[in-house]
Order: structure tokens, then sequence, then C-alpha cells
């Protein structure tokens, strides 16, 4: 599951690129199947979106989801998409682009009634 956040006027109009972007990255890097596309979009107002200083309004916060299991160099090729295509398809600088993956033990998802380690995936996370 992804969750992004941003200034609202910055954020609404690009979301559905930004998640198509998204979306791509996770399935070329990790193998994502085409429908487990899961993105949530907290549109903020300015004055409840504090950023770090040398950041415009454009300053985006990606937080990734996902269970444990990746190589740190697939995680590390990942990122790094993520910023290439911010920038190559919105223009989002780098610098506004803060990216931070969670990952969490399979047992500790829950989806279709079951944890993570009960479900059978049509995709790998060893990778």
């Amino acid at each position: 599951m992804l969750v992004v956040y941003g200034i609202k006027e910055q954020l609404n109009p690009i979301k559905h690129k930004l998640s198509d972007i998204l979306h791509q990255c996770m399935q070329d890097v990790l193998g994502m199947p085409a429908d487990k596309r899961s993105h949530r979009f907290i549109p903020m107002a300015s004055d409840d979106f504090y950023k770090p200083g040398g950041r415009s309004d454009a300053y985006t916060v990606i937080e990734i989801n996902m269970m444990a299991g990746r190589q740190p160099d697939t995680i590390r090729k990942l990122i790094k998409a993520i910023f290439r295509e911010c920038e190559q398809g919105l223009g989002l600088a780098p610098i506004d682009v803060e990216i931070i993956v969670k990952e969490q033990p399979a047992h500790c998802w829950g989806f279709r009634g079951l944890t993570g380690d009960e479900a059978r995936l049509n995709y790998r996370v060893d990778v």
C-alpha cells in the first residue's frame, strides 16, 4: 500500500499521473501484478504540512508499505526509479520527493480474511 502526502493545491492536479508512475515502478521493479494498485492520497492544507528547508510547495512524501522480503538492492532500485520517473513524468525535482519504505513481516498484514503469511500471492516478495 502506498500513501502519498502533499499540499493539496500541488498534489490534487498530479495524483492520477503520479499513481500511474508509482504503479508502473512497482510493476517494473518488484513484479507487482497490474491489479495490485493500492494507493491513498492525502492532500493537505499547507499549514498542516510542514516541510524541510530548501523544499518547494511541490514537496511530496511517498510512503511505501510492503511485506518484508525484498533485497536491499531491489528497494534501492525502486527508490531510484521513482525519483527518475517523478522528475521525467511530472517535473518533480528529487529534492521535492521523499520516499519512505516500511517493511513489515507477512504475519503483520491482513487481507481477504487471512494474514499475509497464510495468503497465496500471485507475485514474489523475495526479489
